[in-house]
């Protein structure tokens, strides 16, 4: 589905990534993980458009989208979550959520989206009219994961999904992201909670300073004491 090589960025003079290579196979949750400041929230973001790549390429089912202009990646079929979530806070819960399915394609199924986001989170279903800025963080969230739904992408990035939510909340968001990839879209997971990410991933990246320096199934890194102990933050067993 994604193939990401050699990719480079900047924020003007200075480099942020690095030769970056990775892949998200049709239907495969992968998630990238690593200490703040490694450049993850960088990655994803060029991913969606949303940061120029200065060198590299980007590829989403064999189409090169490296030089698309950004606004081009949702027709693409790419959704973001970004960190912060960036509702309409004025505007209603079913306005924000209706923002996600503007393109042609999505229009046409918006009703039947608009269902499946419900079913997915049901608390939203008696908030539909209230003002997003109303809503509890996690409830917050929960539309930011369902605006980009309503777009029907072939691939959800998800940019710190559990930043700032209750134990319990963390719990529900990150089961609704394990029934979002089981109903066939492939996800790029960047996420501080590292033991939750590698729980619900196949594979994963770990990145520090720009740099990928370990990747593989998320069951065999988290059983490696020095990639537990120096990167994820971890005790060794």
């Amino acid at each position: 589905m994604l193939e990401v090589a050699q990719l480079q960025a900047a924020y003007g003079a200075a480099p942020a990534l690095w030769d970056i290579s990775l892949t998200v196979g049709d239907g495969e949750l992968v998630c990238v993980v690593g200490p703040n400041g490694a450049g993850k929230s960088t990655l994803i973001n060029v991913i969606a458009g949303m940061h120029r790549a200065r060198a590299g390429q980007l590829r989403l089912a064999g189409e090169d989208i490296t030089r698309l202009p950004g606004h081009r990646f949702c027709a693409a079929g790419v959704a973001i979550v970004p960190e912060g979530r960036r509702l309409f806070t004025g505007m209603s819960v079913r306005d924000n959520l209706e923002l996600g399915s503007y393109l042609p394609r999505a229009r046409r199924s918006r009703a039947a989206s608009l269902q499946r986001v419900l079913a997915l989170f049901p608390a939203l279903e008696q908030k539909l009219d209230a003002p997003a800025g109303a809503l509890s963080g996690g409830q917050q969230q929960m539309v930011a994961i369902g605006r980009a739904l309503m777009s029907l992408p072939r691939l959800l990035l998800l940019d710190e999904p559990s930043l700032g939510l209750a134990p319990a909340v963390v719990l529900a968001m990150f089961q609704a992201i394990r029934d979002i990839n089981a109903g066939g879209t492939s996800v790029l997971l960047v996420e501080q909670n590292v033991v939750m990410a590698m729980e619900i991933a196949r594979r994963a990246y770990v990145m520090e300073e720009g740099r990928i320096v370990a990747e593989g199934l998320a069951s065999e890194l988290m059983d490696r004491p020095e990639i537990r102990k120096a990167y994820l933050g971890l005790e060794t067993h």
